[in-house]
C-alpha cells in the first residue's frame, strides 16, 4: 500500500466507500474503517495512513478495481472472474494471488498474481505449456502479437476459425497489465469476453439458424433453399460437423429456431456462440448444393476388412487424427500405406472405387471430372473460400 492509495481513499470516503467487504466513511474530522469480518476502527484524520495499514489488502484491492482495472463492465467482470473475486473474501483471495490464481479460457491459461500495492500482473500462455519453463517459450509483450500467433496452427496452416481448438503453443505474454490482458485475449478469441458477459447478464441476443439463413444474400442465399419444411435433420448434421467441442471451443446457444432445439449437444465451452458463424454459413452453402443431388445405388466389391478400413479412414479424417497415425502402424485402417494398398487394389486407372464410375452416363467419355465447371452462381465448383470469424 502506498500514500497515493490512502489519499484516494480519504477523498472517496467523503461519499462513502463500500466494496468487497470493506467500508470507509468520514465522521467529523476522522474516518471510520470497517470490514465484513467485524473489525471497525474510528481514526483521526492525521492517523489515517497508519491505521489504513491494518486494512492494507482491502485498501489496495479497492484502489485496483476503481483506479487500475478497466471500467468497462465486461472487462471488469472477466478480470474478477479470473481471480475468483466473487468466491473468496479479500484476505483469502490475496493469499491465493500471492502464489498465482490460474484459470483457463479456451486453450488459454491465465495466471494472476498481486504485488504489495495490490497491482495485478497477468501471465498468459497456451494451456498445453502450463508446465513448460519460461525459457522454453517465445516471449511477447504487445497484445497485437496475439493476432499473428492465432493466424496459423502448429503446422503452419491458416486457421479460418479463431475459436477452433488448434491454437499453436510455445509462446508467452508475461507481466501484462489488466487492460493489455483483456486486449490480448480479445485478439486470440474475438468478442468472447463481451458475449460471455452479455450471457451472464441475460442480454445475449441469439440468432438461430432459420433467421440467420434468411439474412443470407448473393451466393449465400442458396442456403435458404435447404429449408423446405421437412424438419431440421440437415441442421443437426451441420452442427455435429462444425460445432462439436472437438471443432470449436464456443458453446453453441443457437438452435433451429426459437421453438425448435437441435438434437445434437451444444458443447461445454466457457463462452457462448450466439449465431451460426461465417464458416458454418460457407460450409452450409456447399452442403446445400451437394444435398441437392439425387441419391444413387452403387455396388462395390469389398472384403469385410476393406469396408471397415473405409470407415476408419473417414473417422480419422473427420476427427483430424491422420497426422497422429504412425507410418509403422499398419494395424490402423487409416494408415497411409494401408490406404495406398487399398487404392492400388480397388481403384481403376480413372480413380473409380472398384471400377464403378460416379456417373454411369459419363463413363468412357474421357472427361468424368467437373474441373472448371461453374456452379449456378457463376463461381468455380472447386473454389476454396476462407472465412475469418
Amino acid at each position: 500500500m502506498n500514500d497515493a492509495q490512502v489519499e484516494a481513499l480519504a477523498d472517496a470516503a467523503a461519499d462513502g466507500v463500500e466494496f468487497d467487504g470493506f467500508a470507509a466513511s468520514r465522521e467529523g474530522e476522522g474516518y471510520v474503517l470497517a470490514t465484513a469480518e467485524g473489525s471497525k476502527t474510528l481514526v483521526h484524520g492525521d492517523d489515517l495512513v497508519e491505521t489504513a495499514a491494518d486494512y492494507a489488502d482491502y485498501v489496495t484491492n479497492w484502489h485496483f478495481w476503481h483506479a487500475e482495472a478497466p471500467q468497462a463492465d465486461d472487462r471488469w467482470a472477466f478480470l474478477r472472474w479470473l481471480e475468483r473475486a466473487e468466491e473468496h473474501p479479500v484476505p483469502d483471495r490475496y493469499a491465493e494471488l500471492d502464489d498465482g490464481v490460474v484459470r483457463t479460457w479456451g486453450q488459454l491459461q491465465v495466471s494472476v498474481t498481486v504485488d504489495a500495492d495490490g497491482n495485478r500482473s497477468y501471465d498468459l500462455r497456451h494451456a498445453d505449456d502450463a508446465d513448460r519453463p519460461a525459457a522454453a517459450l517465445t516471449h511477447y509483450d504487445d497484445p497485437l502479437d496475439a493476432r499473428t500467433i492465432a493466424k496459423h496452427d502448429d503446422r503452419g496452416r491458416y486457421r479460418p476459425l479463431k475459436t477452433a481448438p488448434s491454437l499453436q503453443d510455445g509462446w508467452r505474454f508475461a507481466d501484462l497489465g489488466p487492460a493489455d490482458l483483456v486486449r490480448t485475449v480479445d485478439f486470440f478469441y474475438p468478442a468472447t469476453v463481451a458475449n460471455w458477459h452479455r450471457e451472464r447478464e441475460g442480454d445475449l441476443d441469439v440468432s438461430h439458424w432459420r433467421e440467420t439463413m434468411a439474412r443470407q444474400t448473393g451466393i449465400y442465399g442458396v442456403v435458404q433453399t435447404w429449408d423446405r419444411g421437412e424438419g431440421h435433420e440437415h441442421v443437426d448434421w451441420v452442427a455435429e460437423a462444425c460445432c462439436d467441442d472437438s471443432q470449436c471451443l464456443k458453446r453453441r446457444e443457437w438452435e433451429y429456431d426459437d421453438e425448435t432445439d437441435l438434437s445434437v449437444d451444444g458443447g461445454a465451452g466457457a463462452f457462448p456462440c450466439r449465431e451460426p458463424c461465417s464458416l458454418v454459413v460457407s460450409a452450409a452453402r456447399r452442403w446445400t448444393k451437394l444435398e441437392g443431388e439425387e441419391s444413387r445405388t452403387y455396388e462395390f466389391e469389398l472384403t469385410p476388412s476393406e469396408k471397415e478400413q473405409v470407415e476408419a479412414i473417414v473417422d480419422a479424417v473427420a476427427d483430424g487424427r491422420t497426422a497422429e497415425i504412425r507410418e509403422a502402424d499398419i494395424r490402423d485402417g487409416a494408415n497411409r500405406y494401408r490406404a495406398r494398398f487399398l487404392r492400388a487394389k480397388r481403384f481403376d486407372d480413372a480413380g473409380n472405387l472398384s471400377g464403378v464410375p460416379t456417373d454411369p452416363d459419363e463413363a468412357g467419355d474421357g472427361d468424368a471430372d467437373d474441373a472448371g465447371v461453374e456452379d449456378e452462381d457463376g463461381t468455380d465448383a472447386e473454389d476454396d473460400e476462407e472465412h475469418d470469424d
